[in-house]
């Protein structure tokens, strides 16, 4: 299922004492990590404070990757993934894990499709059972294919084509800022690449992205690591690793002229503005401080631009967004990723208005940086946010998979805050005038049909 993430501003949340270990400031997740013969690598935390565990089993295979003319399919084989096997029927998987008073979900993203599970430690056994089975072979039907087009069709009708906004904020916004169709493509897709795919279709993907050496597992709770590589091995060590379809390098320069698009929505009662420009790479040295200057601008009330926008100049009437937003974080992305802002404008302002604010925000932080004081509150929230985020056994099992599967080593976790803490004022002011440009900038204005009406005749005015 595809969410927008939203923003959250959470209090400092220290791990347990059997989750982490402190030192002064610091916090160092207890990771120990595994690779089977067949490529299938394990990630294990262990933190008996609970007799529950956290399962999260994360694919390398995303929107990015999925095959031309079949936009929104990496989403689509998501949701056939819950359609049950020749060994474990449809509704198995969710009795097995709600029955006993667990949670279970998946989600596809740019880079990665994950799914998550959370339940007592006595149903480690099961769920890993099951994920293997679907990791084998799922239940490939014309009656489930067609079930599931349509299903993530409603998808597409509830939270695209009939909500205001339509979420063009980032599907839109990244059709305009890239330029190579794995990035620029709409991942949850047309309705005629939905339709267009086969059982064939959905079983070569299996074959190709869903073997396990394109995947890693974590596991966080109750558990000794050695008891989990175990289990692990007992149900996918006999699974035989498959070949991966080579990728194509999908990394893409600055862009070097602004674009501006206008839109009209039949369902928006006031016109909003979203503004991407591409970010650093993964593992850039700017990328830390793209997450701080985020936080600077987009992180909460105090932002810069929530205070300069909505409480300052008062014409916005809300603005959110982020780097990597909304589908992910500062972190969890391997290709090209777009710092966004989202703003609903007041219908007596304009969009030129609130980007030329939002350029004198920017033009301040280049020019100046920030003072110690800001820097620090800066960083400790983020520093927050983060490790709080990973307090649940669920979220952190799911963290440790998607940084092993995207950098290759779980324990980048660990040196997040480190990376965070270094940050100074003169890396903002770099990073701000490296991609926040005008030449690196696409602007989307929608405004409501209604209001697109009453402003044609007085342009006409104008002309005449």
């Amino acid at each position: 299922m595809i969410r927008p993430s939203k923003l959250a501003a959470c209090a400092w949340l220290a791990l347990s004492a059997a989750g982490a270990q402190a030192a002064g400031d610091a916090w160092t997740l207890p990771i120990q990590t595994r690779t089977l013969g067949n490529g299938l690598t394990v990630v294990v935390a262990e933190d008996h404070t609970s007799p529950t565990v956290g399962v999260s089993v994360v694919y390398r295979i995303g929107m990015r990757r999925e095959p031309q003319g079949r936009s929104g399919f990496a989403h689509l084989f998501e949701h056939m993934m819950f359609q049950g096997t020749p060994a474990a029927p449809k509704g198995v998987f969710d009795q097995v894990i709600q029955g006993g008073g667990g949670v279970l979900n998946g989600s596809t993203r740019t880079d990665y499709t994950n799914y998550i599970s959370s339940a007592p430690v006595s149903a480690l056994e099961p769920i890993l059972w099951l994920e293997a089975d679907r990791m084998k072979t799922l239940d490939f039907s014309v009656q489930n294919l067609k079930n599931q087009q349509d299903v993530v069709k409603e998808e597409i009708r509830v939270n695209v084509q009939n909500q205001p906004y339509g979420l063009f904020f980032w599907t839109d916004i990244a059709r305009l800022a890239f330029s190579r169709w794995e990035n620029a493509h709409d991942g949850y897709g047309s309705f005629a690449d939905l339709e267009g795919a086969s059982l064939q279709d959905v079983a070569a993907f299996h074959r190709d992205f869903y073997g396990p050496n394109n995947a890693v597992i974590g596991i966080v709770g109750d558990i000794r690591a050695e008891a989990a590589f175990a289990l692990v091995e007992k149900y996918f060590g006999g699974l035989p690793a498959r070949p991966v379809p080579p990728g194509t390098d999908p990394s893409e320069p600055l862009n070097t002229a602004e674009k501006r698009e206008s839109q009209t929505d039949a369902l928006a009662q006031v016109p909003a503005v979203a503004l991407g420009w591409k970010g650093p790479a993964q593992r850039s040295a700017d990328q830390a401080p793209m997450a701080v200057l985020s936080q600077l601008l987009l992180g909460d009330t105090a932002s810069r631009l929530y205070q300069g926008l909505v409480k300052g100049r008062q014409i916005a009437v809300a603005v959110e967004g982020g780097f990597n937003w909304p589908l992910g974080d500062s972190w969890d992305y391997s290709g090209p990723a777009l710092l966004t802002v989202f703003a609903l404008y007041r219908p007596d302002s304009s969009a030129d208005a609130i980007v030329s604010a939002i350029e004198e925000e920017v033009a301040k932080i280049a020019k100046d940086g920030v003072d110690a004081q800001t820097l620090a509150r800066l960083k400790t929230r983020l520093r927050a946010n983060y490790v709080a985020g990973m307090e649940p056994f669920l979220t952190r099992a799911d963290e440790l998979a998607k940084a092993q599967a995207l950098w290759g080593d779980a324990q980048v976790l660990n040196r997040v805050p480190g990376w965070i803490d270094a940050v100074t004022s003169a890396d903002l002011q770099r990073v701000a005038r490296t991609y926040l440009t005008t030449p690196n900038r696409v602007v989307i204005d929608r405004v409501p049909v209604a209001m697109a009406a009453t402003k044609q005749p007085a342009a006409a005015a104008q002309q005449e």
